[in-house]
């Protein structure tokens, strides 16, 4: 039997940036993932905004950018477009497409150099508690063994086994968790090779469809859905999608990936004693955006300074923990809700609507562009709005 301080399930960035900041904080630190190259299949479009990184500590490595980003194309049912461009608005949000088979790498190795140790191809399969530590059983190429640690943090993705495992309340709710699709295609005919391009309405119903460029004419073509509002798979509506926009009409794909996305804001429990779960794992994924790879990196971050602190007192208590819950709704939670309330509002919207909103977008002046700007601008320029979300923004 293996024994460590902190055994974090999960090789993804919010995993390794658990695991990179627990061994900086003194602990003894197994990092394990079931795949045998981390990082792939990706599972997301690969955008990152350049703040956030920035708040990580992380600085940026052509080695896994493949376009920096000066624009973003928000585009209604009937084919309005609002054009924003950086030279005119500060667009915080967005910055880098990544890719993410070489980012999630360059984080676990930034987690290696920090002294965690790395098992890939190593599948966990159960948790067992015993005295004031967890018996976690894995299997490693086939091969079944045991890690006896202080410390669990599950990052094992939005399909997470860890929190269930522990007792945590987890999983998406129903509504909650959209179904997404993704190309990556050659051959897209993009109007601006550094803009990224967002499309809405019932062309993807309950979430909408995306087209991030990853340098000359290739790009991630994808879309998400809520399974309630359609009878169609996120697989079949992409298709659709594909062969009617523009600009994909003529791309081929070389990369299919498919997966959920948990949009329904922050877990309630994410701490018990012994576990912290963390990432897609415990709801760390924008509600209104569906982006989770800068939020789920600074829950890996808290999680993995908390695990360390713990031992270091050796308290791994629920109560003891509670810290990580607390420091992950005021820098995560408070703000999902917000986002979570403006999501709902939009899925009221007909195509019509939207496309009498993007109208209103085309003749208004931005400063700035982030979810909260764009909420506030759609409270100016729509009464109906204003009054669900007014007092919110």
């Amino acid at each position: 039997m293996l024994e460590t301080d902190v055994l974090v399930i999960g090789a993804g960035p919010a995993g390794s940036m658990a695991a990179k900041h627990a061994a900086m904080g003194g602990a003894k630190v197994l990092l394990v993932d079931k795949k045998s190259e981390i990082g792939a299949p990706k599972r997301c479009a690969e955008g990152v905004s350049k703040d956030g990184l920035k708040r990580l500590g992380i600085t940026p490595d052509p080695r896994w950018i493949t376009t920096e980003i000066n624009s973003v194309r928000l585009v209604s049912p009937n084919g309005t477009d609002v054009l924003l461009d950086e030279e005119k608005v500060k667009l915080s949000e967005v910055g880098y497409v990544l890719e993410r088979k070489v980012f999630d790498k360059h984080i676990a190795m930034d987690a290696a150099r920090a002294g965690a140790q790395i098992m890939v191809k190593t599948l966990a399969t159960g948790i067992e508690r015993t005295n004031n530590h967890l018996i976690v059983t894995l299997e490693h190429m086939e091969h079944p063994f045991q890690v006896q640690a202080k410390i669990v943090i599950g990052a094992d993705g939005p399909e997470s086994r860890v929190g269930r495992w522990a007792g945590l309340k987890t999983g998406a709710k129903p509504g909650t968790m959209e179904s997404c699709a993704q190309f990556e295609m050659v051959g897209v005919d993009m109007k601006k090779s550094n803009c990224i391009e967002l499309r809405f309405g019932s062309a993807a119903p309950g979430g909408y469809a995306w087209i991030f460029p990853k340098g000359d004419d290739v790009a991630n073509v994808g879309l998400g859905v809520l399974t309630p509002r359609t009878d169609k798979t996120a697989y079949q509506h992409l298709l659709e999608f594909v062969d009617t926009c523009p600009a994909t009409q003529k791309a081929q794909p070389v990369e299919l990936n498919v997966g959920g996305d948990p949009v329904g804001g922050l877990y309630k429990d994410l701490v018990t004693d012994n576990v912290l779960i963390t990432g897609d794992a415990a709801g760390m994924v924008n509600p209104l955006d569906g982006g989770g790879i800068i939020s789920g990196m600074t829950g890996g971050l808290i999680a993995g300074e908390i695990a360390a602190k713990a031992i270091s007192n050796r308290n791994y208590s629920k109560k003891n923990l509670k810290e990580y819950q607390k420091r992950c709704q005021k820098e995560i939670g408070d703000s999902f809700k917000k986002y979570l309330k403006a999501k709902e509002y939009l899925l009221s919207l007909s195509d019509e609507e939207l496309d009498s909103i993007a109208d209103a977008f085309q003749n208004s002046d931005f400063d700035r562009i982030s979810p909260t700007d764009l909420v506030k601008m759609l409270v100016k320029v729509s009464p109906k709005a204003m009054l669900k979300l007014g007092k919110l923004f």
